[in-house]
């Protein structure tokens, strides 16, 4: 039974739906859920930084359960989206209805769709590799399987990683330098991967080619079947669910940076590289992305046996309580900057 605690990620697309069946004021029910609702709740519940076993994370690894519960959002995800690209375009919504709806389906393209597609993505098998990329069109964000696999996991935590909340640096900041920076180096990356196996850029295996060719035809295709209006609704959903991801990546490794070894480099990414919470709401929500320290420190670890390192820096409340309070920088930076190690500052 304790396993069917991360059907609780399906919530913010439930609520999403309750709000397009039943719109007006209802379209901003998963806003106030995810962001209201989940944060009083993760103040409620307690702690948990308990780790498993040897023995239960042989017998979770061993259950496709928890991998059913990814490819599930595939459906849900799409789901939720055709069904307020044909709302947009055959429905008469007040403002108030249309931009709900944007906050709504974002925060499920964003939540269940390029958080799930960051689990998937890290996965040796290319079928659930297929669904993470999949996860992450409808954000036009398909060049985050790129950098943040062949970039982010080898530059965290140094000033070379786009994906990493310079010291004082605010949320509305790093979400231009990181969107820009990460695009940018995942063509770097890519061009890099052509180069070391002798191949072209027209070559089939260019994925950033085949990301834009596969954005531009998904933007064709709703402009095609559902029309103008539902091209900028798909258009604006999209960056509120990429703008959700960067929020979370400022909060992963916000002022932290690894030390430069006496040969030049830098040190291994450790335990202490990222930000980790324990807040059991958070952690189901977020399928244990908040034990985001144990991911860095093994990324080959599939959620459901993420573990808690007593090392790691440790935020005072759970990621979506903690997203809310990036909003307000002066009171982010007034509880986090004293948490930072002070030899770790990223200035």
């Amino acid at each position: 039974m304790k396993d069917l605690k991360y059907l609780a990620a399906f919530s913010i697309p439930t609520v999403a739906i309750i709000g397009l069946i039943l719109r007006g004021g209802w379209v901003w029910a998963t806003p106030v859920f995810a962001f209201v609702c989940i944060p009083i709740l993760e103040l409620i519940f307690p702690v948990d930084n308990k780790n498993m076993g040897p023995v239960e994370v042989e017998s979770k690894l061993k259950k496709t359960f928890f991998d059913w519960l990814l490819y599930l959002n595939l459906p849900v995800v799409y789901g939720v989206l055709i069904y307020s690209l044909w709302l947009t375009s055959n429905e008469t919504l007040s403002a108030n209805e249309f931009i709900g709806l944007i906050f709504s389906t974002g925060i499920v393209l964003g939540v269940n769709g390029i958080n799930v597609g960051h689990e998937l993505g890290h996965r040796q098998g290319t079928n659930e590799r297929f669904i993470g990329k999949a996860l992450l069109l409808p954000s036009y964000y398909m060049h985050f399987y790129i950098e943040h696999n062949h970039g982010h996991h080898l530059h965290a935590a140094t000033i070379e990683d786009p994906a990493t909340a310079r010291y004082n640096q605010s949320v509305y900041s790093f979400w231009f330098t990181s969107t820009i920076r990460q695009y940018i180096n995942a063509w770097k990356i890519q061009n890099k991967l052509l180069k070391n196996n002798n191949r072209s850029f027209l070559s089939f295996k260019n994925d950033m080619l085949w990301f834009t060719v596969l954005e531009i035809c998904y933007v064709l295709l709703v402009l095609a079947v559902f029309g103008q209006k539902a091209l900028l609704f798909a258009l604006l959903a999209g960056v509120v669910g990429f703008i959700l991801l960067e929020t979370v990546n400022y909060i992963e490794h916000y002022g932290l940076l690894r030390l430069r070894t006496k040969s030049g480099r830098y040190e291994r990414v450790k335990e202490v590289h990222s930000w980790n919470s324990n807040h059991v709401i958070g952690r189901i929500v977020l399928y244990e992305l908040t034990r985001h320290s144990d991911h860095h420190y093994k990324s080959t670890k599939k959620y459901q046996i993420l573990d808690c390192h007593d090392e790691s820096p440790q935020m005072p409340f759970g990621y979506p309580t903690s997203m809310v309070l990036s909003m307000l920088p002066p009171l982010w930076f007034r509880i986090m900057n004293k948490r930072v190690p002070k030899e770790m500052i990223v200035s």
